[in-house]
């Protein structure tokens, strides 16, 4: 049977990649992923394992010490690292962003600072947007900074931040009103702030406490934490592009990276619910056959596989956008829906061909059916997704009247 979700007309160097990647996940990481998932045990071997991999400067220039590879790659890479556990691929996602971030709007001390030491895997990204009221409305954003000679001082509670306790490197998105006279624009009023500070949990740098782990339905292994700020000092100089005022541009930028990234993540999800839906199907026996020769069985099992495919076939599309340098806001919208949206649906129906089974730890689909929810609300709800894209829409099909 051929494999689901290929990718037509890679280079030879991505397909080298791409075949390390998978074999990585088929040894290191599948064999392991529920136990770990299970005990929500961060998985420091396989993360040492991807550093050793190069996997951390994949998307990095070249000149910064990184492979320089395209988003398609990294997106078809999270997509196998996916496949085998979702929570590996959140910890490299959020370094990404990061990453990505400095190499498109970061000062060139910035750059050369920070970059090097992100490919290598020595400094690890996070970024945080979100705060405890605030979901998807960023403009409600209420941490802010406020200049102080040289410095800037941060205060402030910011919520759902991947990989909190283990990043060393956090891009914050505040409020800073400093040349932005009152009744500016929300979004024309924000500026993020590259924050070194420590792994670990508790106070972590003066001014910046990191209280825990958020205990989760599913997506464990990766730490989910708070990050409070209390007079944070950070030197002005740590303004991502040196300028304020482009947060949420630089945050929004960012963010459309992660939507190919959750899109592939759930490609490569739907794709494991895939395989072990199939393979249990022409294990089981009803009625004196396997359950793969039920045609209802079968009915699924098409079902699923088209929507494996289809979810696939527009990530690939949105990455290749953004690679083009086109904006990509509306492709990245419409995988993001619909990668989320078929793969909780896969997961759900390759649950149910596991029958009372699926419902058992013992079974990888139970895990599984945990993670998929993340996926509808992680880089925006689905409403979210559906709002851009209706918006664009209208931008392009505006009717002359």
């Amino acid at each position: 049977m051929a494999r689901l979700a290929q990718t037509a007309g890679l280079t030879d160097i991505q397909q080298e990649i791409l075949s390390t990647v998978r074999d990585f996940v088929d040894k290191e990481i599948l064999p392991v992923a529920t136990e770990l998932e299970h005990r929500d045990e961060y998985p420091q071997a396989i993360v040492d394992g991807l550093k050793e991999l190069g996997l951390f400067g994949l998307m990095i220039p070249e000149e910064y010490g990184g492979l320089g590879e395209s988003l398609l790659t990294y997106a078809l890479c999270v997509e196998e690292i996916a496949r085998g556990w979702m929570s590996v691929s959140g910890i490299i996602n959020t370094h990404f962003i990061v990453a990505y971030m400095l190499k498109q709007h970061g000062t060139e001390e910035q750059k050369e600072y920070f970059l090097p030491r992100m490919a290598a895997g020595d400094v690890r990204g996070a970024f945080s947007m979100s705060e405890p009221g605030l979901g998807s409305d960023v403009s409600a954003i209420t941490s802010k900074a406020v200049k102080d000679g040289d410095e800037y001082v941060l205060n402030g509670q910011k919520m759902w931040l991947t990989n909190g306790g283990t990043s060393t490197l956090v891009a914050v998105l505040v409020r800073s009103d400093e040349g932005h006279p009152e009744g500016t624009a929300p979004h024309k009023s924000m500026t993020t702030f590259l924050v070194e500070k420590e792994p670990g949990f508790g106070e972590v740098r003066p001014g910046l406490t990191i209280p825990g782990k958020i205990d989760k339905m599913g997506y464990k292994g990766v730490d989910t934490t708070e990050l409070i700020m209390d007079g944070l000092r950070i030197p002005a100089n740590r303004v991502l592009g040196g300028v304020t005022g482009r947060g949420f541009y630089q945050m929004m930028d960012g963010v459309e990276v992660g939507r190919v990234n959750v899109a592939a993540r759930g490609c490569g999800v739907a794709q494991r619910a895939f395989e072990l839906g199939v393979r249990y199907a022409q294990q089981r026996h009803t009625f004196g056959k396997q359950i793969a020769q039920h045609q209802a069985i079968q009915f699924k099992l098409a079902e699923m596989a088209t929507k494996v495919e289809a979810a696939h076939a527009m990530m690939v599309n949105a990455a290749r956008k953004k690679d083009s340098g086109e904006r990509n806001d509306l492709e990245a919208g419409m995988a993001k829906y619909l990668a989320s949206e078929y793969c909780k649906e896969v997961v759900e129906d390759a649950f149910r061909i596991h029958g009372g089974y699926g419902f058992s730890k013992e079974y990888e689909i139970e895990r599984l059916y945990r993670e998929a929810p993340m996926l509808l609300i992680g880089e925006g709800t689905a409403e979210i997704q559906k709002m851009i894209i209706g918006r664009r829409l209208l931008e392009e099909y505006r009717f002359q009247g």
